[in-house]
Protein backbone atom coordinates (compact mmCIF):
# COMPACT_ATOMS: atom_id res chain seq x y z
CA UNK A 1 0.00 0.00 0.00
CA UNK A 2 1.42 3.37 -0.87
CA UNK A 3 2.04 6.22 1.19
CA UNK A 4 -1.42 8.04 -0.17
CA UNK A 5 -3.69 5.17 0.01
CA UNK A 6 -2.41 4.49 3.39
CA UNK A 7 -2.83 8.15 4.69
CA UNK A 8 -6.68 8.33 3.49
CA UNK A 9 -7.56 5.24 4.66
CA UNK A 10 -6.12 6.34 8.08
CA UNK A 11 -7.48 9.55 8.33
CA UNK A 12 -11.66 7.41 7.26
CA UNK A 13 -10.34 5.31 10.25
CA UNK A 14 -9.69 8.30 12.44
CA UNK A 15 -13.20 10.00 11.45
CA UNK A 16 -15.04 6.72 11.66
CA UNK A 17 -16.27 7.27 7.59
CA UNK A 18 -16.62 4.84 5.18
CA UNK A 19 -17.81 3.84 2.02
CA UNK A 20 -19.76 0.77 2.84
CA UNK A 21 -20.98 -0.37 6.46
CA UNK A 22 -22.55 -4.16 6.33
CA UNK A 23 -24.38 -3.67 9.61
CA UNK A 24 -25.73 -6.23 12.16
CA UNK A 25 -23.34 -9.39 10.81
CA UNK A 26 -22.12 -12.09 12.45
CA UNK A 27 -18.74 -12.51 11.24
CA UNK A 28 -16.66 -15.45 11.14
CA UNK A 29 -13.75 -14.61 12.65
CA UNK A 30 -11.23 -17.25 11.53
CA UNK A 31 -8.71 -15.48 13.04
CA UNK A 32 -9.53 -16.10 16.28
CA UNK A 33 -11.81 -19.13 15.92
CA UNK A 34 -14.72 -17.70 16.68
CA UNK A 35 -17.80 -16.08 15.62
CA UNK A 36 -18.80 -12.63 16.78
CA UNK A 37 -21.23 -10.10 16.16
CA UNK A 38 -20.52 -6.41 14.81
CA UNK A 39 -20.49 -4.28 11.70
CA UNK A 40 -17.86 -4.28 8.56
CA UNK A 41 -16.74 -0.62 7.57
CA UNK A 42 -15.13 -0.88 4.05
CA UNK A 43 -13.35 1.93 2.25
CA UNK A 44 -11.25 1.64 -1.00
CA UNK A 45 -11.80 -1.75 -1.35
CA UNK A 46 -10.44 -2.43 2.01
CA UNK A 47 -11.53 -3.12 5.43
CA UNK A 48 -11.55 -0.17 7.96
CA UNK A 49 -12.72 -2.08 11.04
CA UNK A 50 -15.23 -3.64 12.75
CA UNK A 51 -17.17 -1.50 15.09
CA UNK A 52 -20.52 -0.41 15.50
CA UNK A 53 -19.50 3.21 14.84
CA UNK A 54 -18.69 4.00 11.74
CA UNK A 55 -20.79 5.85 9.45
CA UNK A 56 -21.39 4.87 5.70
CA UNK A 57 -22.40 6.39 1.99
CA UNK A 58 -23.77 3.11 2.28
CA UNK A 59 -25.28 1.37 4.94
CA UNK A 60 -26.54 -2.29 4.74
CA UNK A 61 -28.09 -4.38 6.98
CA UNK A 62 -27.27 -7.77 7.14
CA UNK A 63 -29.84 -8.90 9.91
CA UNK A 64 -27.92 -11.50 11.23
CA UNK A 65 -26.62 -12.92 8.07
CA UNK A 66 -22.96 -14.63 8.51
CA UNK A 67 -20.49 -12.96 6.45
CA UNK A 68 -16.93 -15.32 5.85
CA UNK A 69 -13.70 -13.91 4.32
CA UNK A 70 -14.01 -14.69 0.34
CA UNK A 71 -13.46 -18.66 -0.11
CA UNK A 72 -10.04 -19.85 -1.35
CA UNK A 73 -9.30 -22.56 -3.98
CA UNK A 74 -5.91 -23.40 -3.18
CA UNK A 75 -5.54 -25.26 -6.33
CA UNK A 76 -7.38 -25.69 -9.66
CA UNK A 77 -6.84 -25.96 -13.18
CA UNK A 78 -8.91 -23.53 -15.39
CA UNK A 79 -8.31 -25.39 -18.73
CA UNK A 80 -10.26 -28.70 -17.19
CA UNK A 81 -13.34 -26.72 -16.81
CA UNK A 82 -14.19 -26.66 -20.64
CA UNK A 83 -14.98 -23.28 -20.47
CA UNK A 84 -13.06 -19.79 -20.89
CA UNK A 85 -11.00 -18.85 -17.86
CA UNK A 86 -12.69 -15.49 -17.21
CA UNK A 87 -16.41 -17.48 -17.86
CA UNK A 88 -15.22 -20.30 -14.85
CA UNK A 89 -14.26 -17.45 -12.70
CA UNK A 90 -17.24 -15.59 -12.93
CA UNK A 91 -19.12 -18.47 -12.02
CA UNK A 92 -17.20 -19.71 -9.00
CA UNK A 93 -16.76 -16.46 -7.38
CA UNK A 94 -20.75 -16.25 -7.53
CA UNK A 95 -20.55 -19.32 -5.51
CA UNK A 96 -18.28 -17.38 -3.07
CA UNK A 97 -14.90 -18.39 -4.36
CA UNK A 98 -12.58 -15.03 -4.51
CA UNK A 99 -9.06 -16.45 -4.91
CA UNK A 100 -7.82 -18.95 -7.34
CA UNK A 101 -4.25 -20.32 -7.18
CA UNK A 102 -4.42 -21.48 -10.88
CA UNK A 103 -1.65 -23.74 -12.79
CA UNK A 104 -2.05 -23.75 -16.37
CA UNK A 105 -0.02 -26.88 -16.99
CA UNK A 106 -2.48 -28.41 -19.32
CA UNK A 107 -2.09 -25.47 -21.38
CA UNK A 108 1.85 -25.11 -21.48
CA UNK A 109 1.45 -29.06 -21.99
CA UNK A 110 -0.28 -28.13 -25.67
CA UNK A 111 0.96 -24.32 -26.25
CA UNK A 112 4.21 -23.47 -23.91
CA UNK A 113 4.36 -20.10 -23.47
CA UNK A 114 1.87 -19.26 -25.61
CA UNK A 115 -0.76 -21.18 -22.92
CA UNK A 116 0.55 -19.56 -19.91
CA UNK A 117 0.20 -16.40 -21.61
CA UNK A 118 -3.13 -17.39 -22.30
CA UNK A 119 -4.55 -17.87 -19.09
CA UNK A 120 -2.29 -14.85 -17.42
CA UNK A 121 -4.20 -12.44 -20.34
CA UNK A 122 -7.75 -14.22 -19.59
CA UNK A 123 -7.60 -13.47 -16.26
CA UNK A 124 -5.89 -10.21 -15.74
CA UNK A 125 -9.68 -8.26 -15.11
CA UNK A 126 -11.84 -10.72 -13.36
CA UNK A 127 -13.77 -9.58 -10.59
CA UNK A 128 -11.93 -12.40 -8.25
CA UNK A 129 -7.80 -12.91 -7.53
CA UNK A 130 -6.11 -14.97 -10.41
CA UNK A 131 -2.91 -16.16 -9.09
CA UNK A 132 -0.51 -18.24 -11.21
CA UNK A 133 1.97 -20.97 -10.39
CA UNK A 134 4.17 -21.54 -13.22
CA UNK A 135 4.17 -25.10 -14.54
CA UNK A 136 6.75 -27.25 -13.33
CA UNK A 137 6.41 -30.20 -15.19
CA UNK A 138 6.08 -29.81 -19.21
CA UNK A 139 6.26 -32.74 -19.97
CA UNK A 140 5.22 -34.54 -16.74
CA UNK A 141 7.34 -37.68 -17.47
CA UNK A 142 10.36 -38.65 -19.99
CA UNK A 143 7.61 -41.26 -21.15
CA UNK A 144 4.62 -38.12 -21.94
CA UNK A 145 4.16 -37.14 -25.54
CA UNK A 146 3.37 -33.55 -24.84
CA UNK A 147 3.16 -30.13 -27.47
CA UNK A 148 6.26 -28.27 -25.62
CA UNK A 149 8.78 -28.24 -23.34
CA UNK A 150 8.82 -25.39 -20.77
CA UNK A 151 12.51 -25.14 -19.06
CA UNK A 152 13.65 -23.74 -15.83
CA UNK A 153 15.14 -21.38 -18.23
CA UNK A 154 12.05 -20.28 -20.03
CA UNK A 155 10.22 -19.40 -16.43
CA UNK A 156 12.87 -16.84 -15.74
CA UNK A 157 11.07 -14.39 -17.30
CA UNK A 158 7.87 -14.58 -15.00
CA UNK A 159 9.55 -14.13 -11.94
CA UNK A 160 8.78 -10.42 -11.83
CA UNK A 161 5.07 -11.17 -12.52
CA UNK A 162 3.39 -10.24 -9.08
CA UNK A 163 0.45 -12.69 -9.57
CA UNK A 164 3.22 -15.81 -10.09
CA UNK A 165 3.24 -17.08 -6.95
CA UNK A 166 5.52 -20.45 -7.18
CA UNK A 167 6.08 -23.05 -9.12
CA UNK A 168 3.27 -25.69 -9.88
CA UNK A 169 2.82 -29.21 -8.81
CA UNK A 170 5.90 -31.22 -9.19
CA UNK A 171 4.63 -34.04 -11.30
CA UNK A 172 7.63 -35.89 -12.12
CA UNK A 173 8.60 -37.58 -8.58
CA UNK A 174 11.63 -39.54 -10.07
CA UNK A 175 13.25 -36.50 -10.82
CA UNK A 176 12.83 -35.01 -7.13
CA UNK A 177 13.91 -38.73 -5.27
CA UNK A 178 16.74 -39.03 -7.93
CA UNK A 179 18.07 -35.42 -8.09
CA UNK A 180 17.83 -34.79 -11.17
CA UNK A 181 19.65 -31.76 -12.12
CA UNK A 182 16.93 -30.36 -14.73
CA UNK A 183 14.50 -30.64 -12.13
CA UNK A 184 16.83 -28.99 -9.42
CA UNK A 185 16.86 -26.01 -11.47
CA UNK A 186 13.43 -25.29 -11.32
CA UNK A 187 13.44 -25.95 -7.84
CA UNK A 188 15.65 -24.10 -6.63
CA UNK A 189 14.62 -21.10 -9.20
CA UNK A 190 11.36 -20.79 -6.76
CA UNK A 191 12.83 -21.60 -3.48
CA UNK A 192 12.26 -18.29 -1.41
CA UNK A 193 8.11 -19.23 -3.05
CA UNK A 194 6.02 -21.83 -3.04
CA UNK A 195 6.51 -24.99 -4.45
CA UNK A 196 3.26 -27.51 -4.83
CA UNK A 197 3.75 -31.09 -4.92
CA UNK A 198 1.59 -34.00 -6.75
CA UNK A 199 2.99 -37.30 -4.71
CA UNK A 200 0.56 -39.70 -4.77
CA UNK A 201 1.00 -42.60 -2.28
CA UNK A 202 5.32 -42.26 -2.21
CA UNK A 203 6.75 -45.01 -0.07
CA UNK A 204 7.78 -43.44 3.06
CA UNK A 205 11.35 -42.51 2.62
CA UNK A 206 10.55 -41.00 -1.06
CA UNK A 207 8.14 -38.64 0.83
CA UNK A 208 11.23 -37.93 2.68
CA UNK A 209 12.67 -36.70 -0.20
CA UNK A 210 10.24 -34.58 -1.62
CA UNK A 211 10.29 -32.85 1.52
CA UNK A 212 13.48 -31.98 1.51
CA UNK A 213 13.25 -30.79 -2.09
CA UNK A 214 11.38 -27.77 -0.48
CA UNK A 215 7.47 -29.09 -1.90
CA UNK A 216 5.82 -27.49 0.19
CA UNK A 217 2.02 -28.08 -0.24
CA UNK A 218 0.06 -31.55 -1.72
CA UNK A 219 -3.17 -32.08 -3.34
CA UNK A 220 -3.03 -35.78 -4.03
CA UNK A 221 -3.93 -37.77 -0.89
CA UNK A 222 -6.79 -39.85 -1.43
CA UNK A 223 -7.48 -40.51 1.97
CA UNK A 224 -6.51 -40.31 5.60
CA UNK A 225 -3.37 -42.32 6.22
CA UNK A 226 -1.50 -40.41 3.55
CA UNK A 227 -2.92 -37.10 4.16
CA UNK A 228 -1.47 -37.79 8.07
CA UNK A 229 1.98 -38.78 6.50
CA UNK A 230 2.38 -35.74 4.37
CA UNK A 231 1.07 -33.38 7.46
CA UNK A 232 3.69 -35.25 9.41
CA UNK A 233 5.87 -34.15 7.57
CA UNK A 234 5.28 -30.52 7.27
CA UNK A 235 3.47 -30.98 3.87
CA UNK A 236 0.37 -28.28 3.53
CA UNK A 237 -2.47 -30.66 2.52
CA UNK A 238 -4.77 -29.48 -0.19
CA UNK A 239 -8.39 -31.21 0.74
CA UNK A 240 -9.50 -31.94 -2.54
CA UNK A 241 -13.39 -32.34 -3.74
CA UNK A 242 -13.74 -32.20 -7.81
CA UNK A 243 -15.79 -33.70 -10.56
CA UNK A 244 -13.60 -37.17 -10.93
CA UNK A 245 -12.03 -37.26 -7.44
CA UNK A 246 -13.82 -36.96 -3.94
CA UNK A 247 -11.37 -36.76 -1.09
CA UNK A 248 -12.85 -34.39 0.95
CA UNK A 249 -15.18 -36.49 3.20
CA UNK A 250 -12.17 -39.40 3.71
CA UNK A 251 -9.93 -36.82 4.55
CA UNK A 252 -12.01 -34.93 7.11
CA UNK A 253 -13.39 -38.42 8.83
CA UNK A 254 -9.91 -39.07 9.89
CA UNK A 255 -9.19 -35.53 11.00
CA UNK A 256 -12.34 -35.41 13.04
CA UNK A 257 -11.30 -38.81 14.40
CA UNK A 258 -8.02 -38.25 15.89
CA UNK A 259 -8.75 -34.58 16.57
CA UNK A 260 -5.79 -33.63 15.14
CA UNK A 261 -4.96 -29.38 14.16
CA UNK A 262 -6.36 -28.80 11.02
CA UNK A 263 -3.81 -25.51 10.16
CA UNK A 264 -1.89 -27.96 7.64
CA UNK A 265 -5.38 -28.19 5.37
CA UNK A 266 -6.79 -26.27 2.82
CA UNK A 267 -9.56 -26.68 0.13
CA UNK A 268 -8.89 -27.36 -3.30
CA UNK A 269 -11.09 -28.18 -6.47
CA UNK A 270 -8.14 -29.32 -8.84
CA UNK A 271 -10.39 -30.16 -12.06
CA UNK A 272 -14.25 -29.25 -11.34
CA UNK A 273 -16.42 -28.89 -14.25
CA UNK A 274 -18.70 -25.62 -14.15
CA UNK A 275 -22.30 -27.90 -14.46
CA UNK A 276 -21.07 -29.53 -11.09
CA UNK A 277 -19.90 -25.70 -9.70
CA UNK A 278 -23.56 -24.77 -10.41
CA UNK A 279 -25.61 -28.28 -9.02
CA UNK A 280 -23.19 -27.81 -5.98
CA UNK A 281 -20.97 -24.55 -5.51
CA UNK A 282 -17.17 -24.45 -5.48
CA UNK A 283 -15.39 -24.30 -2.57
CA UNK A 284 -18.13 -23.63 -0.52
CA UNK A 285 -19.03 -27.69 -1.59
CA UNK A 286 -16.19 -28.50 0.78
CA UNK A 287 -16.78 -26.59 3.34
CA UNK A 288 -20.15 -28.20 3.21
CA UNK A 289 -18.90 -32.05 3.20
CA UNK A 290 -16.31 -31.21 5.80
CA UNK A 291 -19.35 -29.66 8.22
CA UNK A 292 -21.28 -32.91 7.20
CA UNK A 293 -18.54 -34.99 8.64
CA UNK A 294 -17.90 -33.62 12.06
CA UNK A 295 -15.48 -30.85 11.56
CA UNK A 296 -16.50 -28.00 13.45
CA UNK A 297 -17.72 -25.05 11.16
CA UNK A 298 -14.85 -22.95 11.98
CA UNK A 299 -12.17 -24.90 10.89
CA UNK A 300 -13.95 -25.84 7.61
CA UNK A 301 -14.02 -22.05 7.10
CA UNK A 302 -11.02 -21.70 8.79
CA UNK A 303 -9.38 -24.34 5.97
CA UNK A 304 -11.40 -22.39 3.00
CA UNK A 305 -9.65 -19.00 4.10
CA UNK A 306 -7.09 -18.31 6.01
CA UNK A 307 -5.30 -21.46 5.91
CA UNK A 308 -4.43 -21.13 2.21
CA UNK A 309 -4.05 -17.30 2.18
CA UNK A 310 -0.92 -17.72 5.05
CA UNK A 311 0.16 -20.98 2.65
CA UNK A 312 0.83 -18.64 -0.35
CA UNK A 313 1.96 -15.65 1.92
CA UNK A 314 -1.12 -13.75 0.73
CA UNK A 315 -1.25 -11.31 3.82
CA UNK A 316 -4.11 -9.11 2.76
CA UNK A 317 -6.41 -12.05 2.22
CA UNK A 318 -8.32 -14.33 3.76
CA UNK A 319 -9.46 -12.57 6.79
CA UNK A 320 -12.01 -9.81 8.34
CA UNK A 321 -9.84 -7.28 9.56
CA UNK A 322 -8.26 -3.85 9.35
CA UNK A 323 -6.30 -3.67 6.32
CA UNK A 324 -7.43 -6.68 4.54
CA UNK A 325 -9.35 -6.87 0.78
CA UNK A 326 -12.78 -6.51 1.71
CA UNK A 327 -13.75 -9.88 -0.36
CA UNK A 328 -16.60 -11.20 1.46
CA UNK A 329 -19.01 -14.25 1.26
CA UNK A 330 -22.67 -13.09 2.82
CA UNK A 331 -24.62 -16.72 4.41
CA UNK A 332 -27.85 -17.44 5.23
CA UNK A 333 -26.80 -20.74 6.57
CA UNK A 334 -23.62 -21.30 8.16
CA UNK A 335 -23.69 -25.60 8.04
CA UNK A 336 -24.94 -25.78 4.91
CA UNK A 337 -22.98 -22.57 3.34
CA UNK A 338 -26.17 -21.08 1.56
CA UNK A 339 -24.53 -18.18 -0.30
CA UNK A 340 -26.86 -14.97 -0.68
CA UNK A 341 -24.04 -12.09 -1.54
CA UNK A 342 -20.38 -11.67 -2.79
CA UNK A 343 -18.13 -9.11 -2.73
CA UNK A 344 -14.63 -8.53 -4.16
CA UNK A 345 -12.99 -5.53 -3.04
CA UNK A 346 -15.82 -4.21 -1.32
CA UNK A 347 -17.98 -4.03 -4.25
CA UNK A 348 -21.15 -6.69 -4.70
CA UNK A 349 -20.74 -9.04 -7.35
CA UNK A 350 -23.38 -9.26 -10.28
CA UNK A 351 -23.93 -12.21 -10.19
CA UNK A 352 -26.39 -12.31 -13.86
CA UNK A 353 -23.90 -9.79 -15.48
CA UNK A 354 -22.13 -10.69 -19.07
CA UNK A 355 -19.12 -11.85 -19.09
CA UNK A 356 -16.54 -10.33 -21.02
CA UNK A 357 -14.58 -13.32 -22.87
CA UNK A 358 -11.32 -11.81 -24.90
CA UNK A 359 -10.66 -13.13 -28.05
CA UNK A 360 -8.26 -16.20 -28.34
CA UNK A 361 -5.13 -15.82 -30.47
CA UNK A 362 -6.46 -18.14 -33.63
CA UNK A 363 -2.82 -20.72 -32.90
CA UNK A 364 -4.22 -21.65 -29.77
CA UNK A 365 -7.13 -23.24 -31.84
CA UNK A 366 -5.15 -25.26 -34.72
CA UNK A 367 -3.97 -27.57 -32.25
CA UNK A 368 -4.68 -31.53 -33.94
CA UNK A 369 -1.48 -32.63 -35.70
CA UNK A 370 -2.10 -35.82 -37.00
CA UNK A 371 -2.95 -38.02 -39.43
CA UNK A 372 -6.36 -39.72 -40.67
CA UNK A 373 -7.06 -43.17 -38.53
CA UNK A 374 -8.22 -46.52 -39.70
CA UNK A 375 -9.90 -49.39 -37.68
CA UNK A 376 -6.78 -51.07 -38.38
CA UNK A 377 -4.16 -48.59 -36.16
CA UNK A 378 -6.37 -50.03 -33.22
CA UNK A 379 -5.64 -53.81 -33.76
CA UNK A 380 -4.74 -55.07 -30.20
CA UNK A 381 -2.81 -59.04 -30.48
CA UNK A 382 -2.85 -60.86 -27.60
CA UNK A 383 0.05 -63.31 -27.36
CA UNK A 384 0.62 -63.81 -23.54
CA UNK A 385 -0.81 -65.81 -21.22
CA UNK A 386 -1.58 -62.97 -18.99
CA UNK A 387 -2.78 -59.77 -20.16
CA UNK A 388 -2.61 -56.80 -18.18
CA UNK A 389 -5.82 -54.37 -18.07
CA UNK A 390 -6.62 -50.86 -16.81
CA UNK A 391 -9.45 -51.65 -14.00
CA UNK A 392 -10.87 -48.20 -13.51
CA UNK A 393 -11.56 -47.29 -9.91
CA UNK A 394 -14.74 -45.66 -8.96
CA UNK A 395 -15.34 -42.00 -8.03
CA UNK A 396 -11.84 -42.22 -8.05
CA UNK A 397 -8.52 -40.86 -10.59
CA UNK A 398 -6.92 -43.74 -9.31
CA UNK A 399 -6.65 -47.17 -11.27
CA UNK A 400 -6.04 -50.39 -10.62
CA UNK A 401 -3.09 -53.16 -12.82
CA UNK A 402 -6.33 -56.32 -13.19
CA UNK A 403 -4.19 -58.97 -14.70
CA UNK A 404 -6.57 -61.09 -16.17
CA UNK A 405 -6.42 -64.89 -18.38
CA UNK A 406 -7.62 -63.62 -22.31
CA UNK A 407 -7.38 -66.30 -25.19
CA UNK A 408 -4.68 -65.33 -27.70
CA UNK A 409 -5.29 -64.03 -30.83
CA UNK A 410 -4.35 -61.78 -33.48
CA UNK A 411 -6.99 -59.02 -32.52
CA UNK A 412 -9.06 -58.72 -29.54
CA UNK A 413 -12.52 -57.34 -30.70
CA UNK A 414 -14.74 -56.73 -27.56
CA UNK A 415 -17.84 -56.71 -28.99
CA UNK A 416 -18.15 -60.50 -29.87
CA UNK A 417 -17.17 -60.93 -25.81
CA UNK A 418 -21.13 -60.41 -24.96
CA UNK A 419 -20.05 -61.03 -21.21
CA UNK A 420 -16.94 -59.48 -20.55
CA UNK A 421 -17.06 -55.62 -19.10
CA UNK A 422 -13.47 -55.77 -21.16
CA UNK A 423 -13.54 -52.33 -23.86
CA UNK A 424 -10.79 -51.06 -26.04
CA UNK A 425 -8.60 -48.01 -24.80
CA UNK A 426 -6.37 -46.21 -27.22
CA UNK A 427 -3.88 -42.78 -26.77
CA UNK A 428 -3.30 -41.22 -30.11
CA UNK A 429 -0.54 -38.33 -30.56
CA UNK A 430 -1.76 -35.63 -31.21
CA UNK A 431 1.03 -32.30 -31.11
CA UNK A 432 3.58 -33.87 -33.77
CA UNK A 433 2.39 -35.76 -35.94
CA UNK A 434 4.74 -38.87 -34.71
CA UNK A 435 2.05 -41.73 -36.08
CA UNK A 436 2.10 -42.96 -32.29
CA UNK A 437 -0.84 -44.56 -31.17
CA UNK A 438 -1.01 -47.18 -27.54
CA UNK A 439 -3.97 -49.66 -27.41
CA UNK A 440 -4.69 -51.89 -24.72
CA UNK A 441 -7.60 -53.15 -22.49
CA UNK A 442 -10.06 -51.72 -19.72
CA UNK A 443 -12.67 -52.83 -17.33
CA UNK A 444 -15.27 -51.06 -15.43
CA UNK A 445 -16.35 -48.33 -18.03
CA UNK A 446 -19.53 -49.62 -19.36
CA UNK A 447 -20.07 -48.73 -22.53
CA UNK A 448 -21.70 -50.74 -25.44
CA UNK A 449 -22.21 -50.32 -29.17
CA UNK A 450 -19.54 -47.53 -29.70
CA UNK A 451 -17.30 -45.50 -28.94
CA UNK A 452 -16.15 -42.30 -26.43
CA UNK A 453 -13.22 -39.94 -27.23
CA UNK A 454 -11.59 -36.72 -25.80
CA UNK A 455 -8.99 -34.48 -26.70
CA UNK A 456 -8.96 -33.70 -22.59
CA UNK A 457 -6.44 -36.20 -21.37
CA UNK A 458 -4.10 -35.41 -18.44
CA UNK A 459 -1.40 -34.17 -19.02
CA UNK A 460 -0.29 -34.20 -22.46
CA UNK A 461 -3.77 -33.97 -23.63
CA UNK A 462 -3.41 -36.31 -26.72
CA UNK A 463 -6.55 -37.88 -27.77
CA UNK A 464 -7.80 -41.24 -26.19
CA UNK A 465 -10.56 -42.69 -27.00
CA UNK A 466 -12.51 -46.18 -25.59
CA UNK A 467 -14.85 -48.33 -27.35
CA UNK A 468 -16.27 -52.21 -28.09
CA UNK A 469 -15.09 -52.17 -31.79
CA UNK A 470 -12.10 -50.70 -34.06
CA UNK A 471 -14.52 -49.10 -36.39
CA UNK A 472 -16.28 -46.83 -33.74
CA UNK A 473 -12.42 -45.82 -32.30
CA UNK A 474 -11.55 -44.37 -35.65
CA UNK A 475 -14.72 -43.19 -36.37
CA UNK A 476 -14.46 -41.21 -32.98
CA UNK A 477 -10.73 -40.21 -33.31
CA UNK A 478 -11.14 -38.43 -36.82
CA UNK A 479 -14.33 -36.30 -35.41
CA UNK A 480 -12.32 -35.23 -33.11
CA UNK A 481 -9.59 -33.90 -35.73
CA UNK A 482 -12.04 -32.38 -37.60
CA UNK A 483 -13.50 -30.21 -34.57
CA UNK A 484 -9.66 -29.24 -33.93
CA UNK A 485 -10.64 -31.08 -30.43
CA UNK A 486 -13.28 -31.73 -28.08
CA UNK A 487 -15.91 -34.93 -26.50
CA UNK A 488 -17.38 -37.08 -28.85
CA UNK A 489 -19.76 -39.92 -28.96
CA UNK A 490 -19.88 -42.31 -31.81
CA UNK A 491 -22.82 -44.96 -31.63
CA UNK A 492 -22.62 -48.17 -34.50
CA UNK A 493 -20.36 -46.09 -36.60
CA UNK A 494 -22.16 -43.07 -36.99
CA UNK A 495 -21.08 -40.03 -35.02
CA UNK A 496 -24.04 -39.07 -32.06
CA UNK A 497 -22.52 -35.71 -31.30
CA UNK A 498 -19.72 -33.45 -31.40
CA UNK A 499 -18.69 -31.19 -28.14
CA UNK A 500 -15.84 -28.88 -30.33
CA UNK A 501 -13.22 -27.44 -27.70
CA UNK A 502 -10.98 -25.63 -29.74
CA UNK A 503 -8.50 -23.76 -27.66
CA UNK A 504 -5.76 -26.13 -27.40
CA UNK A 505 -8.20 -28.99 -27.76
CA UNK A 506 -9.45 -28.28 -23.95
CA UNK A 507 -11.60 -25.19 -23.75
CA UNK A 508 -14.39 -23.40 -25.72
CA UNK A 509 -15.34 -19.56 -26.23
CA UNK A 510 -18.68 -20.42 -27.34
CA UNK A 511 -20.72 -19.61 -23.57
CA UNK A 512 -21.41 -22.02 -20.68
CA UNK A 513 -24.80 -22.33 -22.11
CA UNK A 514 -24.06 -23.80 -25.37
CA UNK A 515 -21.40 -25.81 -24.16
CA UNK A 516 -23.38 -27.51 -21.08
CA UNK A 517 -26.62 -27.83 -23.47
CA UNK A 518 -24.82 -30.36 -25.81
CA UNK A 519 -22.41 -32.16 -22.51
CA UNK A 520 -25.61 -32.85 -21.15
CA UNK A 521 -26.68 -34.14 -23.94
CA UNK A 522 -24.00 -36.42 -24.44
CA UNK A 523 -23.49 -37.39 -20.42
CA UNK A 524 -26.73 -38.84 -21.15
CA UNK A 525 -26.32 -40.94 -23.96
CA UNK A 526 -23.65 -42.30 -22.64
CA UNK A 527 -25.14 -43.14 -19.51
CA UNK A 528 -28.00 -44.98 -22.22
CA UNK A 529 -24.74 -46.63 -24.33
CA UNK A 530 -24.38 -48.53 -20.33
CA UNK A 531 -21.44 -46.33 -19.02
CA UNK A 532 -21.15 -46.66 -15.22
CA UNK A 533 -23.79 -44.43 -13.39
CA UNK A 534 -20.69 -43.51 -10.26
CA UNK A 535 -18.23 -42.35 -13.13
CA UNK A 536 -18.22 -39.52 -15.42
CA UNK A 537 -17.84 -40.62 -19.33
CA UNK A 538 -15.80 -37.38 -19.84
CA UNK A 539 -13.59 -36.77 -16.75
CA UNK A 540 -13.03 -40.24 -15.97
CA UNK A 541 -11.86 -41.47 -19.69
CA UNK A 542 -9.93 -38.10 -19.19
CA UNK A 543 -7.82 -39.04 -16.34
CA UNK A 544 -6.87 -42.81 -18.36
CA UNK A 545 -3.71 -41.03 -19.44
CA UNK A 546 -2.20 -39.83 -17.05
CA UNK A 547 0.74 -41.98 -15.81
CA UNK A 548 2.04 -39.95 -12.78
CA UNK A 549 -1.47 -41.22 -10.76
CA UNK A 550 -1.18 -45.02 -9.62
CA UNK A 551 -1.07 -47.89 -11.03
CA UNK A 552 -1.60 -48.18 -14.55
CA UNK A 553 -2.29 -45.70 -17.56
CA UNK A 554 -2.69 -45.61 -21.22
CA UNK A 555 -0.17 -43.10 -23.61
CA UNK A 556 0.70 -43.16 -27.15
CA UNK A 557 3.82 -45.48 -26.60
CA UNK A 558 1.73 -47.97 -24.28
CA UNK A 559 0.93 -48.94 -21.29
CA UNK A 560 2.63 -47.77 -18.76
CA UNK A 561 2.81 -48.50 -14.67
CA UNK A 562 3.97 -46.38 -11.20
CA UNK A 563 4.50 -48.61 -8.88
CA UNK A 564 7.38 -48.42 -5.96
CA UNK A 565 9.95 -49.17 -8.61
CA UNK A 566 8.82 -45.97 -10.55
CA UNK A 567 7.16 -45.18 -13.63
CA UNK A 568 8.06 -47.85 -16.38
CA UNK A 569 6.51 -49.14 -19.73
CA UNK A 570 4.98 -52.97 -19.58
Amino acid sequence: MDYNKYKGLSESIRAGEADTVLKNARIIDVLTGRIREGSIAIKDGIILGISDGYKGKTEIDLNGAYVSPGFMDAHLHLESTMVSPAELIATASSYGTTTFIVDPHEAANVSGADGINYILDQTADSDANAYVMMPSCVPATPLDDNGCIFTAEDMKAYLDNDRILGLGEVMDDPAVIYADKSMYDKLDLFRDKNIDGHAPFLPDRDLDIYTLAGITTDHEASNYEYALKEAERGIHVHVREGSAAHNCADIVKGIVKDGINTDSFSFCTDDKHIEDILREGHIGANIRIAIKEGLAPISAYQMATINTARTYGLKHLGAIAPGMQADLVILSDLDNVTVTDVYYKGKKIDKTGTVNIKPCPGKLKTTMHFKDVTPDDFKLAITDDKTHVIGIDKKQITTTDMICNIAKTENYDPSLESNSELLKIAAVERHKNTGKIGVALTSGYGLKGGAVASSVSHDSHNIIVIGDSDRDIAVAVNALKESEGGYVIVEDGKVFEVLPLPIMGLMSDAGFTNVDEKLQRMKKKAYEMGVDKDIDPFITLSFLALPVIPEIRITPRGLCKLDDSGLNLI
